[in-house]
C-alpha cells in the first residue's frame, strides 16, 4: 500500500461518525459556566497537576476519582501546593457497592469478557456525586488530556442546554481503537469521535450511565435514546500513546468496538429498530471480521508492520469468540440496566453542597478536600 493511498472499506466499516454530531461555534455573551471538572485517575499524582491548573484558571472545583496508583490524600497534598479547589475520592469496593450492580457486568463475566477497568465505575460515581451536589454542568476530563485555553470551557458548557453532551474537539493525537488506528495506518479514511475523556454533560438532564465495556462513552450517549443529539465544540489535545504496544489492548477492545460500531451503523443507515432482529448481529460480526482481515492483508513489512499485525491478529482471534447471541443479549441487558440506573437516580438525594451530599449518603470517609475547596 503506497503512502497516502486510501482504502475504501465503506461496505464493511464507517470510518467517520461525524454525521451524528453537530459542530458548533462557542456561544457569545455571558457564559452558562461549568460547575465542576471530574477526573478519573489511576496514575501517580502528578498526572493531576494540569487539570488542577485548569480548574484554578477558570475558578472551577476539580473532583479527582482515585484508584490504583492514585490516592485521595496525595491528590489533596498536590492541591494544597497548587492552591487548587479539589475534592478527591478514594474509589474502592465498599464505595462501588453504593452504586447499582449491572446485569451487563454479570453477562460479560460469564462469557469470559469481563473487564478489570474501573473507568466506567468512576464516571458513574462522578455523575451521582455531581447530581447530588447540585452541580448541573460538569466536564469529564481524563488525566491524559491537555487544555490549551481553559477560558473557553465555561462558554462550551452553555451548549449542553441544547445537546445531550458536548465533546471537545481533539486537536492532538487521534484517539481510536487499535483496529481503527491500524486502518488509518494502512491508508484508510479514519476520523475520531467525541469521547468521555473530554465531554461536558448536564447531570440533571441525562438519565444514562457508562457500562463497563470499551466504548462506554458511546453507550452513554446512546442511553438517553434516539434521536441522537450531541455536539463538538472547543478544543483539547489528547496525549500521544502507542496503540500497538500490547496486543492485549486490541483483544480487550474488540467486543465493545464491535457493539458500538454496530449500533452506530444502525443509526447512520436509518434502521435503528433492526437491533432487535436476531440476524443483525450475525451480519455485523461478518462485516467486522472481513474488515479486520482486510486491514491485516494491507499491513506492510518491517518491525512496525509486525507490531500492527500482532495487534490485529489478537483482535481477530477475540472476535472469533464473540457470538451474535452475546451481542444481542448485551444490548437487551443494557436496556434493563438503564431502567435500573434511572430508578436508582430517582432515589439519589440532591443537596445544596457536596459536603452535605457526601454526609447524607455516607461517603465522607472516602473523601479528602483541599483548603481552597473548603473555602469556596
Amino acid at each position: 500500500m503506497s503512502p497516502g493511498s486510501l482504502v475504501d472499506a465503506r461496505e464493511l466499516h464507517h470510518g467517520s461518525h461525524a454525521g451524528l454530531l453537530q459542530d458548533e461555534e462557542l456561544p457569545t455573551g455571558a457564559p452558562a459556566g461549568l460547575d465542576a471538572i471530574i477526573v478519573p485517575t489511576a496514575w501517580p499524582v502528578d498526572a493531576l497537576r494540569h487539570v488542577m491548573q485548569v480548574g484554578n484558571a477558570i475558578g472551577c472545583p476539580v473532583v479527582a476519582l482515585c484508584s490504583r496508583d492514585a490516592s485521595a490524600e496525595r491528590a489533596r497534598k498536590l492541591a494544597e501546593h497548587e492552591e487548587a479547589a479539589v475534592l478527591a475520592v478514594d474509589v474502592d469496593q465498599p464505595l462501588a457497592r453504593k452504586l447499582p450492580a449491572f446485569a451487563t457486568d454479570r453477562r460479560l463475566r460469564e462469557a469470559g469478557f469481563g473487564s478489570t477497568s474501573d473507568l466506567s465505575l468512576k464516571r458513574n460515581l462522578g455523575l451521582v456525586l455531581a447530581r447530588g451536589s447540585g452541580w448541573q454542568r460538569v466536564l469529564f476530563l481524563d488525566d491524559d488530556i491537555h487544555i490549551d485555553d481553559p477560558q473557553h470551557l465555561h462558554r462550551a458548557a452553555g451548549l449542553v442546554d441544547d445537546y445531550r453532551a458536548v465533546g471537545l474537539a481533539n486537536h492532538g493525537y487521534a484517539d481510536n481503537s487499535v483496529v481503527c488506528h491500524a486502518y488509518r495506518e494502512v491508508g484508510g479514511a479514519q476520523s475520531t469521535f467525541i469521547g468521555g475523556g473530554a465531554m461536558i454533560v448536564d447531570t440533571f438532564r441525562t438519565r444514562s450511565f457508562y457500562p463497563n465495556i470499551y466504548n462506554e462513552d458511546w453507550f452513554f450517549l446512546l442511553g438517553d435514546g434516539i434521536p441522537f443529539r450531541a455536539a463538538r465544540a472547543g478544543a483539547m489535545r489528547q496525549r500521544t500513546y502507542d496503540p500497538f504496544a500490547n496486543p492485549g489492548r486490541a483483544a480487550a477492545e474488540e467486543l465493545g468496538d464491535t457493539l458500538a460500531e454496530g449500533l452506530f451503523w444502525l443509526l447512520e443507515t436509518g434502521s435503528p429498530d433492526a437491533v432487535a432482529e436476531s440476524a443483525y448481529w450475525g451480519d455485523a460480526l461478518y462485516r467486522r471480521r472481513r474488515f479486520i482481515d482486510l486491514v491485516i492483508d494491507l499491513v506492510g513489512d518491517g518491525p512496525e508492520g509486525e507490531r500492527m499485525r500482532r495487534a490485529l491478529v489478537a483482535a481477530r482471534g477475540r472476535s472469533a469468540a464473540i457470538t451474535h447471541r452475546l451481542c444481542q443479549s448485551f444490548v437487551e441487558l443494557w436496556q434493563a440496566d438503564l431502567a435500573r440506573w434511572r430508578a436508582y437516580l430517582d432515589e439519589v438525594p440532591v443537596s445544596s453542597s457536596p459536603e452535605k451530599f457526601l454526609h447524607e449518603v455516607a461517603m465522607t470517609d472516602h473523601v479528602h478536600t483541599s483548603t481552597a475547596f473548603r473555602d469556596r
